[in-house]
């Protein structure tokens, strides 16, 4: 009589394939944390990755375009929006931002220009009042942000419509020529000469664009003032628990920021050779600044990012333009992918903020 066979291990075999499929599962958890984990210390990463992806791409479609002269071409275009956009990261650091940078570095440059030309004073000291005043409109910033505690949106929209009025009263819509500057006071130009190394011409606001940037992501990373400025952005109220004194960071943020806004003032000068109330850096420099800063991988919500994430936001909106122009694409094109890619940045932060908290 033939014996009945066995029931077959359905069980077994059911237990063992649900532990291989979660042990996979688990294995692929793993490694999307770790790279979450990676882009959330490194920020400055997908800025890097998608500006060397735009290079390739671009110079495969132009061959004009992988050149010395292009790439200078594009470092001196962003020489101003990099320098406002220092100020702009710091800010944004801190969870907040700053509305006013265009409108300061044109009024400071409309200070520049007529202290030295309607009031006779020398050019040094004239650019030095300059950058004074962009320092008071920044602390006049953080003042009303830190002390009164009014929202830094609202404070700097404000400050934008009074600091873009009072460059327009005190200068008096005149725009002062490039010849009359050249002549008589050829410091506010300074930023405007350049050197040619290999028949390359660079600006030396080019220079000091990258040095500011150095200099910024050392001290944002390696002094106790950056890390508060980090920590004030990740939890007020934690680090003034901590023993931070908030407000007095705020306030030199903003100050510095101002700062900084002055100095592009400065550069505006030599860029373009003269001094307009109408540049359009007061209408647009604290657009363009937001948009390097988001692209660059820096959090609107404050407490993480690298201000050399900024320095490749910069970079990739100059690559963009330059491409597109080198291809003979239509120039709107380049605000709809800015767009894009403004709009994949915070999708970004947001889930590696996600993951990570």
């Amino acid at each position: 009589m033939a014996t009945e066979p066995k029931p077959a291990s359905g069980f077994e075999e059911g237990l063992t394939g649900a532990s291989e499929t979660v042990a996979s599962f688990e294995q692929k958890e793993r490694g999307l944390k770790k790279i979450q984990h990676w882009l959330h210390q490194t920020p400055s990463a997908v800025p890097m990755i998608v500006l060397i992806a735009s290079v390739i791409v671009f110079a495969f479609l132009s061959d004009n375009f992988f050149r010395a002269t292009t790439m200078s071409t594009i470092l001196q275009q962003i020489a101003i929006v990099g320098i406002i956009g220092c100020a702009q990261t710091i800010v944004i650091l801190t969870a907040g931002i700053d509305l006013s940078v265009g409108a300061i570095a044109v009024f400071s440059s409309v200070l520049m220009g007529q202290f030295t030309f309607r009031y006779g004073i020398p050019a040094p000291a004239a650019i030095a009042l300059g950058l004074a005043a962009g320092a008071a409109m920044g602390a006049l910033n953080g003042f009303l942000i830190s002390r009164l505690k009014l929202p830094p949106f609202i404070v700097t929209l404000g400050t934008w419509q009074i600091f873009l009025a009072s460059n327009f009263i005190f200068s008096q819509n005149e725009t002062i020529r490039s010849r009359e500057i050249s002549e008589q006071a050829p410091a506010l130009q300074f930023w405007g000469y350049a050197i040619q190394p290999g028949g390359v011409k660079v600006l030396y606001a080019v220079f000091l664009m990258i040095a500011l940037v150095a200099v910024m992501s050392y001290v944002l990373r390696n002094t106790a003032w950056g890390r508060h400025v980090y920590a004030v952005g990740d939890d007020a109220e934690a680090a003034q628990l901590a023993g931070v004194q908030t407000d007095r960071i705020l306030i030199q943020v903003y100050t510095l920021a101002g700062l900084f806004c002055a100095i592009a003032g400065w550069v505006m000068i030599g860029r373009f050779g003269s001094v307009s109330p109408t540049a359009s850096t007061g209408q647009l420099g604290n657009i363009q600044s937001i948009t390097a800063v988001v692209i660059g991988g820096i959090s609107l919500f404050g407490g993480r990012g690298s201000i050399v994430g900024m320095f490749f936001g910069a970079l990739i909106v100059g690559v963009f333009e330059m491409g597109l122009r080198l291809v003979g694409t239509d120039p709107q094109w380049t605000f709809f992918l800015i767009g894009v890619l403004i709009i994949f940045a915070v999708a970004v932060d947001q889930w590696i903020r996600k993951v990570s908290s």
